[in-house]
């Protein structure tokens, strides 16, 4: 398996520190993303806020990091991400931060140290558009919008 090496730094250095993105299992995709808060924070149904991790990180250029939502946050507590997946640009040098919503029907507590989010590193390519008059024949065309799905006569 490929690894690359990641520059990250604590932004909030007041009381305890919060872990650094880590796997869980040796099979992980993601890093769980911790919430580096100064007090709890209290969502109710419907409510969004921006939860702080305390990190800032130095993707090397062509790397980008994708912020997505817990799957276990996400059945027990309804806590999702509203810019699912966020992107993380190798030339951002602030701080990591998610913006969480509450989808379910009760209040939802967010304490310091929770695992909020994870945080996937994918290698990016930039696109050059090359303008045409006709696109090349596919087999799909223009079918879109579950165009696969069986249709009953």
């Amino acid at each position: 398996m490929d690894e690359v090496r990641i520059q990250i730094k604590r932004v909030r250095l007041k009381g305890d520190v919060v872990p650094l993105p880590a796997y869980m299992t040796e099979g992980s995709a993601g890093m769980d993303l911790s919430a580096d808060l100064e007090a709890d924070v209290v969502l109710a149904p419907l409510e969004r806020a921006l939860i702080p991790t305390g990190i800032a990180v130095a993707l090397p250029r062509g790397f980008e990091a994708q912020i997505r939502p817990r799957s276990g946050l996400a059945l027990r507590e309804g806590i999702t991400l509203v810019n699912s997946p966020g992107t993380i640009d190798s030339d951002y040098r602030g701080e990591i931060q998610v913006i969480t919503i509450n989808m379910g029907k009760e209040s939802v507590v967010i304490r310091r140290g929770q695992r909020v989010a994870q945080m996937v590193v994918q290698r990016v390519c930039r696109a050059r558009w090359q303008e045409v008059s006709d696109l090349p024949p596919s087999e799909r065309q223009e079918g879109g919008f579950g165009h696969t799905d069986s249709k009953e006569d």
